[in-house]
């Protein structure tokens, strides 16, 4: 893009801002995993839990600290709580709220609470990271290394609303494990062909029958709200399909979901894609979060040029 179009773009925030105003919002995003060989850390054996309930706190005028909010992770263990406005978090911090939750297919401990982090705050918009939470099983599985003085977990903060001044809980490292030699326990249905190939395949390939065993980490059916997060919610509705958004066209917004869409399949499917999963949601989710249409069409593009850098392999499904 040349310098004469970048200053466009930029006059064209600049007057949208200026004639109607900015409308401030703020997100605060993070994935729950199941640390199944409990060492307070995410590793290649353990697994993002959906259906978790996680708490946000932060400490009132009076000191108290106050729940400011909640929300649910969705198939892929994230969670998104959103503020009207560009209010400061740098003191807050979330954490799994029940050890009981019947959606808890982990265990019975839960690790601790995490600080909120500043990603980026520009014109009265505002993105906050988290370090993944982690709920752990009562014992570590058999194929986790073994260690003499297993690490302690720091138990979690209660959190009845309101609760006393807690201080966020930073676990301390794990001792070096020493090399394990154990039997790696079965890996997940890999996709049929192009997992380890420069494979990126384009939304018109993700329509045809004939690839549709290439959906294995999603389903066609399966709802863009509970993929994407509340945002996509709040934009798109509730009701409409992974499948479905693959037809959008002729809008910005909807060119952006069915390449969004298109870029999460291709990630799944390929190791070589030039998004990993994570990267496709929290770049779809910054551009709605900007609501501005040169923002959601340079995503758009980027997602599209990805999904088109490489030969697509799909070959037809075995019936």
């Amino acid at each position: 893009m040349n310098k004469g179009l970048y200053f466009l773009l930029f006059l064209f925030v600049i007057v949208n801002v200026d004639i109607n105003g900015v409308q401030g919002d703020t997100m605060v995003t993070g994935t729950v995993f199941c640390d199944q060989c409990k060492d307070g850390q995410v590793s290649i054996f353990d697994y993002p839990l959906s259906g978790m309930r996680v708490t946000m706190v932060c400490p009132g005028s009076d000191g108290q600290m106050t729940r400011v909010g909640e929300d649910t992770t969705n198939m892929l263990g994230n969670y998104g709580i959103t503020f009207d406005g560009t209010p400061d978090l740098s003191t807050c911090f979330t954490q799994i709220s029940n050890v009981q939750d019947p959606n808890n297919k982990c265990g019975a401990v839960l690790g601790p609470p995490k600080s909120v982090k500043l990603m980026f705050s520009m014109f009265d918009m505002a993105m906050y990271g988290v370090d993944p939470l982690i709920s752990q099983p009562a014992q570590p599985m058999s194929y986790c290394s073994t260690s003499s003085s297993p690490p302690t977990t720091p138990s979690p903060v209660t959190l009845p609303p309101p609760v006393g001044p807690v201080a966020p809980v930073t676990p301390s490292a794990p001792p070096k494990a020493p090399t394990p030699s154990f039997k790696l326990p079965p890996l997940p249905r890999m996709p049929p062909a192009p997992f380890l190939e420069s494979s990126a395949c384009s939304y018109q390939y993700w329509m045809k029958a004939e690839y549709k065993c290439y959906w294995v980490a999603v389903q066609p059916d399966m709802t863009v709200a509970e993929v994407f997060g509340p945002l996509a919610a709040q934009k798109y509705g509730t009701d409409l399909t992974l499948y479905a958004s693959l037809e959008g066209r002729n809008d910005p917004y909807k060119t952006l979901l069915r390449e969004a869409t298109t870029a999460l399949l291709n990630s799944w499917n390929s190791l070589r894609f030039a998004y990993f999963a994570p990267q496709v949601l929290h770049n779809f989710n910054a551009a709605l979060m900007a609501d501005s249409t040169p923002t959601v069409l340079r995503t758009a593009l980027r997602f599209k040029r990805a999904n088109t850098a490489f030969p697509c392999q799909f070959k037809t499904c075995k019936k």
